[in-house]
Protein backbone atom coordinates (compact mmCIF):
# COMPACT_ATOMS: atom_id res chain seq x y z
CA UNK A 1 0.00 0.00 0.00
CA UNK A 2 1.28 3.44 -0.92
CA UNK A 3 -0.18 6.83 -0.16
CA UNK A 4 1.50 9.82 -1.73
CA UNK A 5 0.45 13.28 -0.60
CA UNK A 6 1.48 16.31 -2.62
CA UNK A 7 0.44 19.83 -3.45
CA UNK A 8 1.69 21.71 -0.42
CA UNK A 9 3.43 25.03 -0.63
CA UNK A 10 3.55 28.58 0.63
CA UNK A 11 0.47 30.75 0.32
CA UNK A 12 -0.67 34.06 1.77
CA UNK A 13 -3.51 34.23 4.25
CA UNK A 14 -6.82 34.15 2.42
CA UNK A 15 -5.38 32.11 -0.42
CA UNK A 16 -6.10 28.57 -1.60
CA UNK A 17 -4.27 25.31 -2.15
CA UNK A 18 -5.33 21.88 -3.33
CA UNK A 19 -3.69 18.82 -1.89
CA UNK A 20 -3.81 15.42 -3.53
CA UNK A 21 -3.37 11.95 -2.07
CA UNK A 22 -2.69 9.23 -4.62
CA UNK A 23 -3.33 5.76 -3.26
CA UNK A 24 -2.25 2.41 -4.64
CA UNK A 25 -2.74 -1.11 -3.38
CA UNK A 26 -5.58 -0.24 -1.01
CA UNK A 27 -7.06 -3.35 0.63
CA UNK A 28 -10.63 -4.24 -0.32
CA UNK A 29 -11.81 -3.46 3.22
CA UNK A 30 -10.59 0.14 3.21
CA UNK A 31 -13.36 2.15 4.83
CA UNK A 32 -12.16 5.71 4.60
CA UNK A 33 -9.37 8.07 3.66
CA UNK A 34 -8.57 10.97 5.91
CA UNK A 35 -6.44 14.07 6.13
CA UNK A 36 -4.65 15.01 9.31
CA UNK A 37 -2.22 17.80 10.03
CA UNK A 38 0.58 18.35 12.48
CA UNK A 39 1.99 21.73 13.37
CA UNK A 40 5.41 22.09 15.03
CA UNK A 41 5.23 21.09 18.68
CA UNK A 42 1.64 19.89 18.41
CA UNK A 43 -0.07 16.55 18.07
CA UNK A 44 -1.46 15.27 14.82
CA UNK A 45 -5.05 16.45 14.48
CA UNK A 46 -7.96 15.34 12.36
CA UNK A 47 -8.92 17.62 9.47
CA UNK A 48 -11.38 15.75 7.28
CA UNK A 49 -12.24 12.30 5.93
CA UNK A 50 -14.25 10.66 3.20
CA UNK A 51 -15.74 7.20 3.01
CA UNK A 52 -14.14 4.86 0.48
CA UNK A 53 -15.00 4.16 -2.28
CA UNK A 54 -18.38 5.89 -1.87
CA UNK A 55 -20.18 7.65 0.92
CA UNK A 56 -20.17 10.67 3.15
CA UNK A 57 -17.61 13.14 4.47
CA UNK A 58 -16.66 14.50 7.85
CA UNK A 59 -14.91 17.74 8.82
CA UNK A 60 -13.24 19.19 11.87
CA UNK A 61 -15.01 22.30 13.13
CA UNK A 62 -11.91 24.38 12.48
CA UNK A 63 -12.03 23.79 8.72
CA UNK A 64 -15.72 23.27 7.99
CA UNK A 65 -16.86 25.72 5.34
CA UNK A 66 -13.31 26.42 4.17
CA UNK A 67 -11.98 23.00 3.23
CA UNK A 68 -13.56 20.45 0.91
CA UNK A 69 -12.58 16.81 0.55
CA UNK A 70 -13.42 14.89 -2.59
CA UNK A 71 -12.41 11.67 -4.28
CA UNK A 72 -11.86 10.14 -7.67
CA UNK A 73 -12.32 6.45 -6.95
CA UNK A 74 -11.38 5.47 -10.49
CA UNK A 75 -8.03 7.22 -10.05
CA UNK A 76 -7.67 6.17 -6.38
CA UNK A 77 -7.08 9.78 -5.45
CA UNK A 78 -8.43 11.99 -2.71
CA UNK A 79 -8.27 15.76 -2.90
CA UNK A 80 -8.33 18.45 -0.24
CA UNK A 81 -9.35 21.88 -1.51
CA UNK A 82 -8.34 24.48 1.06
CA UNK A 83 -9.77 27.99 0.76
CA UNK A 84 -9.57 31.05 2.98
CA UNK A 85 -6.38 29.75 4.48
CA UNK A 86 -5.19 31.14 7.80
CA UNK A 87 -1.74 31.16 9.43
CA UNK A 88 -3.16 28.65 11.92
CA UNK A 89 -3.54 26.16 9.07
CA UNK A 90 0.24 25.95 8.73
CA UNK A 91 1.26 22.33 9.25
CA UNK A 92 2.43 19.16 7.59
CA UNK A 93 -0.65 17.51 6.08
CA UNK A 94 -0.87 13.73 6.01
CA UNK A 95 -3.31 11.43 4.28
CA UNK A 96 -4.14 8.07 5.74
CA UNK A 97 -6.29 5.03 5.07
CA UNK A 98 -8.33 3.06 7.57
CA UNK A 99 -10.67 0.08 7.68
CA UNK A 100 -12.55 1.55 10.66
CA UNK A 101 -14.79 4.46 9.69
CA UNK A 102 -16.23 4.46 13.18
CA UNK A 103 -12.88 5.73 14.46
CA UNK A 104 -12.10 7.96 11.51
CA UNK A 105 -11.09 10.93 13.68
CA UNK A 106 -8.44 8.96 15.56
CA UNK A 107 -5.02 8.80 13.96
CA UNK A 108 -4.12 5.66 15.92
CA UNK A 109 -6.86 3.77 14.07
CA UNK A 110 -5.31 4.31 10.66
CA UNK A 111 -3.56 1.44 8.92
CA UNK A 112 -1.50 3.38 6.38
CA UNK A 113 -0.02 6.87 6.05
CA UNK A 114 1.50 8.95 3.33
CA UNK A 115 4.69 10.94 3.79
CA UNK A 116 3.10 14.34 4.39
CA UNK A 117 3.21 17.62 2.52
CA UNK A 118 4.01 20.98 4.09
CA UNK A 119 1.53 23.85 3.92
CA UNK A 120 2.74 27.25 5.06
CA UNK A 121 0.31 30.16 5.31
CA UNK A 122 1.93 33.54 5.72
CA UNK A 123 0.20 36.51 7.31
Amino acid sequence: VQLQAYGGGVVQAGGSLRLSCAASGLPFNTDGLGWFRQAPGKEREFVTAIMWPVGSTLYANSVRGRFTISRDSAENTVYLQMNSLKPGDTAVYYCGATDRWRWIKFSTKYNYWGQGTLVTVSS
